[in-house]
Protein backbone atom coordinates (compact mmCIF):
# COMPACT_ATOMS: atom_id res chain seq x y z
CA UNK A 1 0.00 0.00 0.00
CA UNK A 2 1.42 3.42 -1.07
CA UNK A 3 1.95 6.03 1.36
CA UNK A 4 -0.47 8.16 0.30
CA UNK A 5 -3.11 5.56 -0.15
CA UNK A 6 -2.60 4.92 3.42
CA UNK A 7 -3.21 8.00 4.54
CA UNK A 8 -6.52 8.10 3.19
CA UNK A 9 -7.33 4.85 4.49
CA UNK A 10 -6.15 6.48 7.95
CA UNK A 11 -8.60 9.36 7.48
CA UNK A 12 -11.78 7.41 6.22
CA UNK A 13 -11.53 5.23 9.48
CA UNK A 14 -11.15 9.20 11.12
CA UNK A 15 -14.03 10.38 9.44
CA UNK A 16 -16.23 7.40 10.39
CA UNK A 17 -14.88 7.74 13.82
CA UNK A 18 -16.48 11.48 13.93
CA UNK A 19 -19.69 10.52 11.93
CA UNK A 20 -20.37 7.60 14.78
CA UNK A 21 -19.87 9.79 17.74
CA UNK A 22 -22.21 12.55 16.50
CA UNK A 23 -24.29 9.34 16.51
CA UNK A 24 -24.02 7.89 19.77
CA UNK A 25 -20.93 5.89 20.13
CA UNK A 26 -19.30 6.56 23.26
CA UNK A 27 -15.36 8.17 23.92
CA UNK A 28 -14.49 4.75 25.21
CA UNK A 29 -15.40 3.02 22.18
CA UNK A 30 -13.90 5.85 19.71
CA UNK A 31 -10.82 5.90 21.75
CA UNK A 32 -10.16 2.20 21.92
CA UNK A 33 -11.42 1.62 18.07
CA UNK A 34 -8.84 5.07 17.16
CA UNK A 35 -5.57 3.38 19.23
CA UNK A 36 -6.41 -0.23 17.26
CA UNK A 37 -7.26 1.31 13.47
CA UNK A 38 -5.30 4.44 13.64
CA UNK A 39 -2.70 4.39 16.14
CA UNK A 40 -1.03 7.74 15.47
CA UNK A 41 -2.20 10.94 13.58
CA UNK A 42 -0.92 14.57 13.37
CA UNK A 43 -2.46 17.08 14.20
CA UNK A 44 -2.59 18.19 10.18
CA UNK A 45 -4.88 15.00 9.26
CA UNK A 46 -7.35 15.55 12.34
CA UNK A 47 -7.82 19.44 11.13
CA UNK A 48 -8.12 18.30 7.55
CA UNK A 49 -10.91 15.10 8.37
CA UNK A 50 -12.60 17.98 10.00
CA UNK A 51 -12.60 20.24 7.19
CA UNK A 52 -13.97 17.27 5.17
CA UNK A 53 -16.68 16.61 6.74
CA UNK A 54 -17.86 20.33 7.21
CA UNK A 55 -17.48 20.41 3.24
CA UNK A 56 -19.29 16.83 3.48
CA UNK A 57 -22.51 18.98 5.46
CA UNK A 58 -21.85 18.76 8.87
CA UNK A 59 -21.96 22.36 10.01
CA UNK A 60 -19.10 23.66 12.15
CA UNK A 61 -21.28 24.08 15.32
CA UNK A 62 -22.18 20.83 15.40
CA UNK A 63 -18.94 20.13 15.24
CA UNK A 64 -17.94 22.42 18.50
CA UNK A 65 -20.44 20.57 20.26
CA UNK A 66 -18.61 18.02 20.53
CA UNK A 67 -15.29 19.60 20.66
CA UNK A 68 -14.17 17.65 24.04
CA UNK A 69 -14.64 14.24 21.95
CA UNK A 70 -12.39 15.53 19.57
CA UNK A 71 -10.30 16.66 22.15
CA UNK A 72 -9.68 12.80 22.85
CA UNK A 73 -8.09 12.45 19.26
CA UNK A 74 -5.72 14.92 19.73
CA UNK A 75 -4.91 14.20 23.52
CA UNK A 76 -4.12 10.59 22.16
CA UNK A 77 -2.29 11.69 19.21
CA UNK A 78 0.13 13.92 21.81
CA UNK A 79 0.27 11.15 24.41
CA UNK A 80 1.77 8.78 21.32
CA UNK A 81 4.50 11.57 20.49
CA UNK A 82 5.99 11.55 23.85
CA UNK A 83 5.47 8.19 24.65
CA UNK A 84 9.70 7.79 25.53
CA UNK A 85 11.61 10.40 26.75
CA UNK A 86 14.05 10.13 23.80
CA UNK A 87 10.95 11.58 21.77
CA UNK A 88 11.57 15.28 20.15
CA UNK A 89 8.28 16.00 21.81
CA UNK A 90 9.01 14.77 25.12
CA UNK A 91 9.37 17.29 28.15
CA UNK A 92 12.28 15.66 29.56
CA UNK A 93 13.82 15.54 26.00
CA UNK A 94 13.53 19.35 25.50
CA UNK A 95 15.22 20.16 28.82
CA UNK A 96 18.12 18.18 27.85
CA UNK A 97 18.72 19.99 24.76
CA UNK A 98 18.41 22.96 26.57
CA UNK A 99 20.60 21.18 28.82
CA UNK A 100 23.48 21.00 26.49
CA UNK A 101 23.27 24.54 25.30
CA UNK A 102 23.37 25.50 28.37
CA UNK A 103 26.97 23.46 28.94
CA UNK A 104 28.19 24.85 26.07
CA UNK A 105 27.75 28.66 27.39
CA UNK A 106 29.42 27.34 30.79
CA UNK A 107 32.58 25.65 28.53
CA UNK A 108 32.57 28.79 26.78
CA UNK A 109 33.04 30.91 30.40
CA UNK A 110 36.09 28.28 31.41
CA UNK A 111 37.95 28.89 27.90
CA UNK A 112 37.31 32.69 28.70
CA UNK A 113 39.19 32.73 31.51
CA UNK A 114 42.37 31.32 30.07
CA UNK A 115 42.24 34.67 27.41
CA UNK A 116 44.44 36.34 29.35
CA UNK A 117 46.49 37.91 26.14
CA UNK A 118 43.46 39.30 24.84
CA UNK A 119 42.61 43.18 25.21
CA UNK A 120 40.22 44.01 28.76
CA UNK A 121 37.91 45.36 26.80
CA UNK A 122 37.08 42.97 24.55
CA UNK A 123 37.13 40.12 27.29
CA UNK A 124 35.33 42.22 29.41
CA UNK A 125 32.63 42.55 26.54
CA UNK A 126 32.22 38.48 25.71
CA UNK A 127 32.14 37.91 29.33
CA UNK A 128 28.95 40.29 29.80
CA UNK A 129 27.53 38.66 26.76
CA UNK A 130 28.03 35.55 27.93
CA UNK A 131 26.93 35.94 31.30
CA UNK A 132 23.30 37.27 29.57
CA UNK A 133 23.07 34.45 27.26
CA UNK A 134 22.98 32.35 30.21
CA UNK A 135 20.06 34.17 31.95
CA UNK A 136 17.96 32.55 29.91
CA UNK A 137 18.37 29.44 32.45
CA UNK A 138 15.89 31.28 34.68
CA UNK A 139 13.28 29.96 31.83
CA UNK A 140 14.62 26.54 32.18
CA UNK A 141 14.46 26.89 36.04
CA UNK A 142 10.75 28.42 36.03
CA UNK A 143 9.48 25.86 33.14
CA UNK A 144 11.08 22.93 35.62
CA UNK A 145 10.14 25.25 39.17
CA UNK A 146 6.14 26.06 38.13
CA UNK A 147 5.52 22.84 36.10
CA UNK A 148 7.48 19.67 36.68
CA UNK A 149 7.61 20.25 40.48
CA UNK A 150 3.61 20.06 41.26
CA UNK A 151 3.27 17.53 39.23
CA UNK A 152 5.71 15.52 41.32
CA UNK A 153 4.04 17.41 45.05
CA UNK A 154 0.61 15.60 43.22
CA UNK A 155 2.64 12.32 43.89
CA UNK A 156 3.40 13.11 47.13
CA UNK A 157 7.06 13.85 46.16
CA UNK A 158 8.14 17.59 47.86
CA UNK A 159 11.81 16.81 47.74
CA UNK A 160 12.50 18.83 44.53
CA UNK A 161 10.62 21.72 45.25
CA UNK A 162 12.25 22.51 48.96
CA UNK A 163 15.58 21.55 47.92
CA UNK A 164 16.15 21.68 44.26
CA UNK A 165 14.08 24.89 44.25
CA UNK A 166 16.56 26.11 46.98
CA UNK A 167 19.61 24.85 44.53
CA UNK A 168 18.34 27.27 41.52
CA UNK A 169 18.22 29.98 44.05
CA UNK A 170 21.76 30.18 44.34
CA UNK A 171 22.42 30.12 40.53
CA UNK A 172 20.26 33.48 40.24
CA UNK A 173 22.03 35.00 42.92
CA UNK A 174 25.57 33.52 41.91
CA UNK A 175 24.45 34.99 38.35
CA UNK A 176 23.18 37.84 39.49
CA UNK A 177 26.62 38.72 41.09
CA UNK A 178 29.15 37.49 38.41
CA UNK A 179 27.31 40.21 36.08
CA UNK A 180 27.24 42.75 38.29
CA UNK A 181 31.24 42.03 39.35
CA UNK A 182 31.90 42.35 35.74
CA UNK A 183 32.40 45.76 36.31
CA UNK A 184 34.64 45.85 39.26
CA UNK A 185 37.77 44.24 36.47
CA UNK A 186 39.98 47.21 35.83
CA UNK A 187 42.92 45.54 34.80
CA UNK A 188 43.74 41.69 33.99
CA UNK A 189 45.21 40.91 37.11
CA UNK A 190 41.82 41.65 38.29
CA UNK A 191 40.50 38.62 36.18
CA UNK A 192 42.07 35.63 38.80
CA UNK A 193 40.30 37.02 41.69
CA UNK A 194 36.79 37.56 39.52
CA UNK A 195 36.99 34.19 38.53
CA UNK A 196 37.35 32.48 41.93
CA UNK A 197 34.68 34.60 43.63
CA UNK A 198 32.35 35.30 41.02
CA UNK A 199 32.44 33.02 38.00
CA UNK A 200 34.19 29.78 39.05
CA UNK A 201 31.28 29.14 41.78
CA UNK A 202 28.98 29.75 39.20
CA UNK A 203 29.99 27.48 36.89
CA UNK A 204 30.19 24.56 39.60
CA UNK A 205 26.65 25.24 40.34
CA UNK A 206 25.19 25.31 37.35
CA UNK A 207 26.67 22.28 35.75
CA UNK A 208 26.15 20.38 39.43
CA UNK A 209 22.13 21.47 38.84
CA UNK A 210 22.60 19.64 35.03
CA UNK A 211 23.76 16.41 37.29
CA UNK A 212 21.12 16.51 39.76
CA UNK A 213 18.47 17.23 37.06
CA UNK A 214 19.89 14.91 34.75
CA UNK A 215 20.51 12.12 37.59
CA UNK A 216 17.89 12.17 39.96
CA UNK A 217 15.41 14.83 38.94
CA UNK A 218 14.06 13.42 35.52
CA UNK A 219 14.74 9.93 36.13
CA UNK A 220 12.57 10.38 39.49
CA UNK A 221 9.75 12.02 37.19
CA UNK A 222 10.10 9.47 34.51
CA UNK A 223 9.12 6.78 37.06
CA UNK A 224 6.10 8.44 38.69
CA UNK A 225 4.44 10.31 36.12
CA UNK A 226 1.81 8.90 33.69
CA UNK A 227 2.17 9.72 29.85
CA UNK A 228 -1.09 12.11 30.86
CA UNK A 229 0.77 14.07 33.33
CA UNK A 230 3.42 14.60 30.45
CA UNK A 231 0.74 15.60 28.32
CA UNK A 232 -0.89 18.09 30.99
CA UNK A 233 3.13 19.47 31.51
CA UNK A 234 4.25 19.89 27.84
CA UNK A 235 0.69 21.50 27.25
CA UNK A 236 1.70 24.08 30.51
CA UNK A 237 5.31 24.64 28.82
CA UNK A 238 3.65 26.70 26.33
CA UNK A 239 2.97 29.73 29.37
CA UNK A 240 6.37 29.17 30.50
CA UNK A 241 8.30 28.73 26.95
CA UNK A 242 11.56 27.31 26.03
CA UNK A 243 15.16 29.09 26.02
CA UNK A 244 17.94 27.88 23.62
CA UNK A 245 15.68 25.13 21.66
CA UNK A 246 13.09 25.13 19.43
CA UNK A 247 10.16 23.20 20.33
CA UNK A 248 9.30 20.82 17.40
CA UNK A 249 6.54 22.10 15.09
CA UNK A 250 4.35 18.82 14.96
CA UNK A 251 4.32 19.02 19.02
CA UNK A 252 3.36 22.70 18.81
CA UNK A 253 0.67 22.64 16.12
CA UNK A 254 -1.03 19.32 18.17
CA UNK A 255 -0.91 21.47 21.39
CA UNK A 256 -2.76 24.10 19.46
CA UNK A 257 -5.45 22.17 17.96
CA UNK A 258 -5.70 20.66 21.28
CA UNK A 259 -6.40 23.68 22.99
CA UNK A 260 -8.38 25.04 20.61
CA UNK A 261 -11.48 22.12 20.86
CA UNK A 262 -11.09 22.11 24.90
CA UNK A 263 -14.13 24.02 26.16
CA UNK A 264 -12.69 27.01 28.56
CA UNK A 265 -16.22 28.20 29.77
CA UNK A 266 -16.32 28.15 33.68
CA UNK A 267 -18.57 25.32 35.16
CA UNK A 268 -20.90 25.19 38.51
CA UNK A 269 -21.14 22.25 40.08
CA UNK A 270 -21.42 20.52 43.84
CA UNK A 271 -21.26 24.50 45.05
CA UNK A 272 -18.39 25.21 43.05
CA UNK A 273 -16.89 27.13 40.04
CA UNK A 274 -14.33 25.15 37.98
CA UNK A 275 -12.62 27.61 35.48
CA UNK A 276 -10.01 26.82 33.16
CA UNK A 277 -7.15 27.66 36.07
CA UNK A 278 -9.26 26.23 39.25
CA UNK A 279 -11.47 25.68 41.72
CA UNK A 280 -13.58 28.25 44.05
CA UNK A 281 -16.25 27.73 46.20
CA UNK A 282 -18.84 30.45 46.20
CA UNK A 283 -17.98 32.02 49.62
CA UNK A 284 -14.05 31.76 48.57
CA UNK A 285 -14.95 33.84 45.00
CA UNK A 286 -16.76 36.54 47.10
CA UNK A 287 -14.26 36.68 50.05
CA UNK A 288 -11.62 36.55 47.11
CA UNK A 289 -13.29 39.73 45.37
CA UNK A 290 -13.80 41.94 48.79
CA UNK A 291 -10.05 40.92 49.72
CA UNK A 292 -8.68 41.92 46.72
CA UNK A 293 -6.39 45.45 47.39
CA UNK A 294 -8.76 47.41 45.13
CA UNK A 295 -12.08 48.56 44.66
CA UNK A 296 -13.52 46.58 41.00
CA UNK A 297 -17.02 47.64 39.37
CA UNK A 298 -18.30 45.63 35.99
CA UNK A 299 -20.86 47.39 33.85
CA UNK A 300 -21.78 45.42 31.27
CA UNK A 301 -21.65 45.30 27.73
CA UNK A 302 -25.78 47.74 27.68
CA UNK A 303 -23.58 50.13 30.12
CA UNK A 304 -25.21 48.85 33.52
CA UNK A 305 -23.72 48.17 36.67
CA UNK A 306 -23.84 44.79 37.44
CA UNK A 307 -21.50 44.36 40.37
CA UNK A 308 -18.97 45.73 42.63
CA UNK A 309 -16.86 44.51 44.87
CA UNK A 310 -17.61 45.04 48.85
CA UNK A 311 -14.03 45.91 50.26
CA UNK A 312 -14.13 47.18 54.10
CA UNK A 313 -11.95 50.34 52.76
CA UNK A 314 -13.80 51.33 49.68
CA UNK A 315 -11.91 54.56 47.67
CA UNK A 316 -15.41 55.59 46.29
CA UNK A 317 -18.97 55.04 48.09
CA UNK A 318 -21.06 52.34 46.24
CA UNK A 319 -24.25 51.29 47.08
CA UNK A 320 -26.46 48.17 45.84
CA UNK A 321 -29.16 50.79 44.54
CA UNK A 322 -26.96 50.88 41.62
CA UNK A 323 -26.86 47.50 40.10
CA UNK A 324 -29.00 47.55 37.18
CA UNK A 325 -28.76 51.63 36.66
CA UNK A 326 -27.07 53.08 33.17
CA UNK A 327 -23.35 54.14 34.31
CA UNK A 328 -24.00 57.04 32.77
CA UNK A 329 -26.16 57.93 35.80
CA UNK A 330 -23.94 57.04 38.28
CA UNK A 331 -21.63 59.82 37.59
CA UNK A 332 -21.53 64.00 37.30
CA UNK A 333 -22.84 66.38 34.48
CA UNK A 334 -19.18 67.13 33.78
CA UNK A 335 -17.65 63.25 33.36
CA UNK A 336 -20.31 62.45 31.20
CA UNK A 337 -18.53 63.16 28.39
CA UNK A 338 -15.49 61.46 29.37
CA UNK A 339 -17.41 58.13 30.18
CA UNK A 340 -19.43 58.12 26.79
CA UNK A 341 -15.98 58.30 25.39
CA UNK A 342 -14.58 55.86 26.70
CA UNK A 343 -17.11 53.39 26.48
CA UNK A 344 -17.86 54.27 22.81
CA UNK A 345 -13.98 53.53 21.93
CA UNK A 346 -14.17 50.13 23.70
CA UNK A 347 -17.04 49.18 21.90
CA UNK A 348 -15.34 50.08 18.83
CA UNK A 349 -12.25 48.68 20.02
CA UNK A 350 -10.23 51.85 19.28
CA UNK A 351 -9.02 51.13 22.92
CA UNK A 352 -8.58 48.83 25.67
CA UNK A 353 -7.63 50.63 28.95
CA UNK A 354 -8.09 54.51 29.95
CA UNK A 355 -6.03 55.35 32.87
CA UNK A 356 -6.81 58.67 35.14
CA UNK A 357 -4.53 59.85 38.78
CA UNK A 358 -5.03 62.48 41.21
CA UNK A 359 -4.87 63.63 44.60
CA UNK A 360 -7.91 63.05 46.72
CA UNK A 361 -8.27 63.85 50.51
CA UNK A 362 -4.78 62.91 50.84
CA UNK A 363 -4.69 59.60 49.10
CA UNK A 364 -2.87 59.20 45.54
CA UNK A 365 -5.69 57.98 43.65
CA UNK A 366 -4.83 55.69 40.41
CA UNK A 367 -8.04 54.10 38.32
CA UNK A 368 -8.48 52.10 35.52
CA UNK A 369 -11.20 51.44 33.24
CA UNK A 370 -10.18 48.19 31.12
CA UNK A 371 -12.25 46.57 28.36
CA UNK A 372 -13.91 43.07 29.11
CA UNK A 373 -13.92 40.63 26.06
CA UNK A 374 -14.07 37.17 25.60
CA UNK A 375 -11.87 35.04 23.51
CA UNK A 376 -13.07 35.86 20.11
CA UNK A 377 -12.37 39.74 21.13
CA UNK A 378 -16.29 40.74 21.16
CA UNK A 379 -16.91 43.24 24.15
CA UNK A 380 -18.69 42.19 27.28
CA UNK A 381 -18.45 45.13 29.64
CA UNK A 382 -15.79 47.36 31.69
CA UNK A 383 -14.13 46.69 34.45
CA UNK A 384 -13.21 50.11 36.79
CA UNK A 385 -10.57 49.77 39.04
CA UNK A 386 -9.21 51.99 41.74
CA UNK A 387 -6.41 51.72 43.76
CA UNK A 388 -5.06 53.99 46.58
CA UNK A 389 -0.67 54.37 45.98
CA UNK A 390 -0.41 56.73 48.88
CA UNK A 391 2.21 53.99 50.48
CA UNK A 392 3.33 52.42 47.00
CA UNK A 393 4.77 55.56 45.90
CA UNK A 394 6.71 55.96 48.99
CA UNK A 395 8.82 52.08 48.71
CA UNK A 396 12.05 52.27 47.93
CA UNK A 397 14.59 49.44 47.92
CA UNK A 398 13.68 45.52 48.40
CA UNK A 399 11.65 44.02 51.24
CA UNK A 400 11.89 40.07 49.50
CA UNK A 401 10.06 37.18 51.25
CA UNK A 402 13.33 34.92 51.97
CA UNK A 403 14.56 38.80 53.62
CA UNK A 404 12.69 37.70 56.88
CA UNK A 405 11.77 41.45 57.34
CA UNK A 406 8.08 40.88 57.75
Amino acid sequence: MTKNSNKQKKKEIMKDIIRKLHQGLTIEEAKERFEKEIGTTSSTEIAEIEQALIDEGLSPEEIKKFCNVHALLFQSALEKSIIKETSPSHPVYLFKLENREIEKIADSLKKLKEEREEELPRTKRKLNDLLNELKGIEIHYARKELILFPFLEKQGFTGPSKVMWGKDNEVRDLLKKAISSVEEIKDIKDLEPYSKNSLDPLIEEVTGMIFKEENILFPTCLEKLSANDWVEILKESDNVGYVFVEKPKETEALIKDLKSTMLEEPVFEDNEIGFPTGKLRLKELMSVLNTLPVDITFVDNEDKVRYFSDSKERIFLRTKSIIGIKVQNCHPPQSLKAVEKILKSFKERKRDMVDFWFNQEGKFVYIKYIAVRDEGGSYLGTLEVSQDLTGIKKLEGEKRLDAETY
